[in-house]
């Protein structure tokens, strides 16, 4: 299957206009960005769990990025509610659920093979003090890419020239892009070369930034 799988294009998504789509688990459903493979995938999606379903246990042979946009998220190692980044990396297992059920957007298959670093964050708990109209937090950064949080004002404008490739998903609030309105849940992918401009709207904005990453487009080793 493939899904947006030419990094070469912009994408934009409306992700509440998706349908839901069965996963493998009762009780999961998703909504698909992007997608090269069949269930084992290089994939960014929005996962949503009912209350109480679960995942079998299961190991994370290409690694896990997630953001819990609403509910809370549970596994063995703790409870992660609405606003937490996940970093899980190759070689790290677990059992996902959610008693009360939750939604996140999830990364898979898209670390460095050599990466271990596993943590999860409160993104707001991290953001500094604002300049220009924009505050910031830094959730991860390597030689490979970039992961951040912005809480952007009324009227503020973020740019990005990031040389590897840019993605944005709209947490709250909204921007403009390319007079494109963008907001709550937008999905924004922006191709190497191609530069970010985007302004808050009239209630400023909250997003989740990945930036440099698709130079390395890593395919599932099945």
């Amino acid at each position: 299957m493939e899904i947006n799988a030419d990094f070469t294009k912009p994408v934009v998504i409306d992700t509440d206009q998706l349908e839901w789509r069965p996963s493998p688990m009762k009780g999961v459903e998703r909504r698909m960005l992007d997608r090269i493979g069949g269930e084992v995938a290089r994939a960014t999606s929005i996962v949503r769990y009912a209350p109480g379903s679960r995942f079998s246990a299961h190991t994370h042979d290409g690694g896990e990025e997630f953001i819990v946009l609403d509910g809370v998220f549970q596994d063995e190692h703790g409870d992660y509610p609405a606003g937490t980044y996940v970093r899980n990396p190759p070689t790290t297992s677990h059992v996902p659920g959610s008693a009360e059920g939750c939604t996140i957007f999830v990364k898979l298959w898209q670390f460095d093979p050599a990466d271990r670093t596993q943590f999860s964050k409160n993104m707001e708990a991290e953001l500094g003090a604002p300049v220009e109209g924009i505050s910031t937090s830094l959730l991860h950064e390597d030689e490979r890419e970039t992961v951040t949080h912005r809480k952007l004002e009324p009227g503020a404008n973020l740019t990005s020239e990031a040389a590897g490739g840019i993605e944005v998903l709209v947490l709250d609030g909204d921007v403009t892009v390319n007079d494109e309105v963008l907001g709550r849940n937008a999905w924004l992918r922006l191709p190497e070369g191609e530069a970010l401009s985007a302004t808050a709207g009239a209630r400023g904005a909250k997003i989740w930034m990945k930036t440099g990453h698709l130079r390395f487009v890593r395919t599932p080793e099945v």
